[in-house]
């Protein structure tokens, strides 16, 4: 009925007919005493229409109207609002016709200057403008995670550990350092095996200085000086009633991990 694909559009819109939306919100556009804004009031462009229903609708499959499709829904719309009448076919070859019925057709401006140079006639000049500040800028705020004192160390200190991925590196989280007051220098506390407790995955249930599922290393290291092979034993059979309800699982790492951790252990994992 409208539009060159021979497809004919139901007058019915929503339960309203076409002759009530006529004689109702659309039609009523050119009556002063009647404030409200349509599309077909405000668009300036006859050409932006086409293009939003050839690329957006139907909402729920999008690009699938023909190009004879869009011109002929298009026209109904035109119709609905007064602009064409019941018998007129749009096309790419008459839409430039249209296009000078449009109601807001004129509605456009040039004098926003939103386009450099003088293609329309005038020199551009932007209705705005402004100077980049570049006195007194705010420091950029820089902002790191923080972790609260109870729970610095659980895992070793970050800073020495590298990530597999990305270009962050750990922040420092060792535990500060108290001053000691001694008048010989003490022995040098063994290095932790970070790479060994992480592999064998006991960090999940030991922290360094605190208590998580199990006892932290520090209180084991407390009460098991020096005892390695004791400590060997716990870690390849599994522990259960020392340390509270929950047993220790016997562990499945290797010989030579087993007695890296418990010889760390007996010469002391405290802080």
């Amino acid at each position: 009925m409208f539009g060159e694909s021979n497809q004919v559009f139901s007058p019915i819109v929503g339960g309203t007919t076409a002759e009530d939306i006529k004689s109702g919100h659309v039609a009523r556009l050119k009556d002063p005493a009647f404030p409200g804004r349509t599309t077909l009031m405000k668009v300036t462009s006859l050409s932006t229409v086409w293009d939003y229903v050839y690329r957006a609708m139907p909402w729920n499959q999008p690009k699938s109207l023909t190009p004879d499709d869009v011109y002929a829904v298009t026209a109904y719309m035109l119709n609905l609002g007064g602009i064409v009448p019941d018998d007129f076919t749009l096309s790419d070859k008459n839409i430039r016709e249209v296009q000078a019925r449009m109601p807001n057709r004129n509605g456009g401006t040039t004098a926003h200057a939103m386009w450099p140079g003088s293609e329309f006639g005038r020199a551009a000049k932007p209705d705005v403008s402004a100077v980049a500040c570049m006195r007194d800028c705010v420091p950029a705020a820089s902002s790191v995670a923080q972790l609260p004192p109870h729970a610095r160390g659980s895992h070793g200190n970050l800073a020495d550990q590298n990530r597999l991925v990305g270009a962050q590196r750990g922040i420092a989280t060792a535990a500060p350092a108290a001053a000691v007051k001694t008048s010989a220098p003490a022995a040098a506390a063994p290095k932790v095996p970070v790479a060994l407790l992480e592999k064998n995955s006991c960090t999940a249930c030991h922290g360094m200085t605190q208590k998580l599922v199990g006892p932290a290393f520090s209180d084991i290291a407390k009460k098991y000086p020096g005892q390695t092979d004791h400590l060997l034993q716990k870690i390849k059979a599994g522990s259960t009633g020392v340390w509270g309800a929950i047993p220790m699982p016997p562990q499945t790492l290797g010989d030579d991990d087993a007695k890296a951790i418990a010889r760390w252990l007996a010469d002391s994992a405290g802080p």
